[in-house]
């Protein structure tokens, strides 16, 4: 979150009913480590590690909420008009690259996270103090508020120009961080750890409870930060190094501790915004032709096959997923880059990054999971992807995981060959027989269709499940485009039931595109 950009609530996190449920526990002063204490000695990832490994050996505290009356009234734009003091950003007098800025307690923030700077051997907590704020127009009594602490905080580094420090990343709420590249604007946020999302028994929500910041050297292109994680069933050490450029990337490293069986773990989960776009029209008057942060799910599933899901604002809560080992990576893009298609001066949905998570290592068998749930607005986030091991970790035994995370824009990841570029639901003008059918036109587009030669059809190879027929598939040069655009008819057997369609573009034996795995979610 940045001062003067919109904030998504999350329908499975950021509404206040939510964020209640999901308290954590500041470590006691029993149960800190030694350099706390005084003796001097470089602090690192296993330090962190060895209190998620305490931590999940010892019984889940719900803590209290701690906010006053001043502020825990206050609606999104109140709370959004606290703002801390540049003056008073951590570093900006030692002139260093990178500043730290912090976020206050209110609204749906109402437990305090510990933050503290390692330097060199030392490790010093930044200490909240009411008088770093301005509180704009909020009437409040600094005095009264210094018993609280910070909600969280976010990272300014001269990414765009050496003239100005920008926000480049952000952690705010539960599990919750974001970041950006170079002419990019907040969309889609990334979270530590999903559990139990999309089930009936409700979504556990992970909180990051305690960071530590390394102080840069003057130098330095990067910035290290350690966070622990805390909920009723999980414990986790992270180490997050940040790396800002025109694809800002995040390297992430975990150690996770269940201390309860989980029923379904996501890892490396994003967490993104649909409401209407190309394949699905506006409910109500919108001038708007797209309103969206992600237009689709990416997977490169480890075997040279890439899958592209468009997503959609569906009217109940949907879940499909990809079983895959060992994947290449994933994430959920945001491929429509033309101001045209949205036609939003402030919201600048063209400018907002895509998210691209690429594992380190081998991550065995297991699914990439893809969550939609139903929106009114555009204030809800309401697509969830994350990967979900099929060999969840035993209690009390270490978890490893490792992967990057890349905010893109200018070098987004795409497939070699083709990708989908849009795909549009309905019929132009035509004569159609009266067979209850749907029709979809795909387009791709690629550097493959530059050296296809003349003599060359591409043809569409389409398929749908048992609750769908493929009536007819044709394919058709772009001539606006230069690539190929891919028109299918189905009809779907029984309407309260989804149809799964899968195509992909063929040359004579050549597969020539990625896969367009598309839902027709019940009517």
């Amino acid at each position: 979150m940045s001062d003067g950009n919109p904030m998504h609530l999350n329908l499975f996190q950021r509404t206040p009913s939510a964020l209640a449920r999901v308290r954590s526990v500041i470590l006691p002063v029993a149960l800190l480590l030694p350099w706390m204490g005084g003796n001097a000695f470089a602090f690192d990832f296993n330090n962190v590690a060895k209190q998620a490994k305490e931590l999940a050996a010892s019984s889940y505290s719900k803590p209290e909420g701690n906010l006053p009356k001043e502020i825990s009234n206050l609606d999104y734009e109140q709370y959004k008009d606290i703002r801390f003091l540049p003056e008073k950003f951590t570093w900006r007098s030692q002139k260093l690259p990178f500043e730290l800025a912090f976020f206050h307690e209110g609204y749906a923030f109402d437990q305090p996270v510990k933050i503290s700077e390692i330097n060199g051997q030392s490790v010093k907590e930044i200490r909240f103090d009411p008088n770093d704020f301005d509180y704009g127009g909020n009437k409040v009594d600094p005095r009264k508020l210094r018993g609280l602490g910070f909600a969280g905080f976010r990272v300014h580094y001269p990414l765009n120009t050496s003239k100005y420090k920008d926000e480049v990343l952000s952690f705010l709420g539960a599990s919750y961080f974001r970041a950006l590249g170079k002419d990019q604007t907040y969309g889609l946020s990334a979270r530590g750890l999903a559990i139990d999302t999309g089930l009936s028994s409700g979504e556990e929500f992970p909180r990051f409870t305690e960071f530590w910041v390394e102080r840069p050297k003057a130098s330095d292109k990067e910035l290290t930060i350690y966070a622990l994680l805390n909920s009723r069933r999980v414990t986790g050490a992270y180490r997050f190094v940040l790396k800002p450029g025109s694809d800002t990337t995040v390297d992430v490293k975990a150690q996770l501790y269940l201390r309860e069986n989980v029923s379904k773990l996501g890892l490396a989960p994003l967490t993104s915004m649909y409401l209407h776009g190309d394949n699905q029209r506006s409910q109500g008057e919108d001038y708007r032709p797209e309103v969206h942060d992600s237009d689709g799910l990416s997977v490169a599933s480890g075997t040279g096959e890439w899958i592209w899901r468009p997503l959609v604002n569906p009217k109940r809560l949907l879940v499909t997923s990809y079983s895959l080992s060992n994947p290449a990576g994933f994430g959920l893009m945001q491929r429509d880059r033309d101001f045209g298609s949205y036609q939003d001066l402030d919201a600048k949905y063209e400018r907002r990054p895509s998210a691209w998570i690429q594992p380190k290592g081998n991550w065995g068998s297991g699914r990439v999971e893809l969550v939609q749930i139903p929106t009114p607005d555009e204030t809800n986030d309401n697509v969830v992807a994350f990967w979900v091991p099929e060999n969840v970790p035993k209690v009390g035994q270490p978890f490893n995981l490792e992967y990057t995370l890349s905010w893109q824009k200018e070098a987004e990841k795409r497939p070699p060959l083709s990708w989908v570029t849009q795909t549009r639901r309905g019929f132009g003008y035509q004569k159609k027989s009266d067979d209850n059918s749907i029709g979809l036109v795909v387009d791709f587009d690629g550097p493959v269709f530059k050296k296809l030669s003349d003599k060359v059809q591409p043809e569409g190879v389409v398929s749908a499940d048992d609750n769908g027929k493929v009536l007819e598939t044709k394919v058709f040069r772009n001539e606006a485009t230069g690539g190929w655009r891919m028109t299918v008819r189905v009809r779907r057997n029984e309407d309260n039931k989804p149809v799964e369609l899968r195509g992909f573009l063929r040359g004579g034996s050549t597969t020539l595109s990625e896969t367009w795995s598309y839902i027709l979610p019940p009517n």
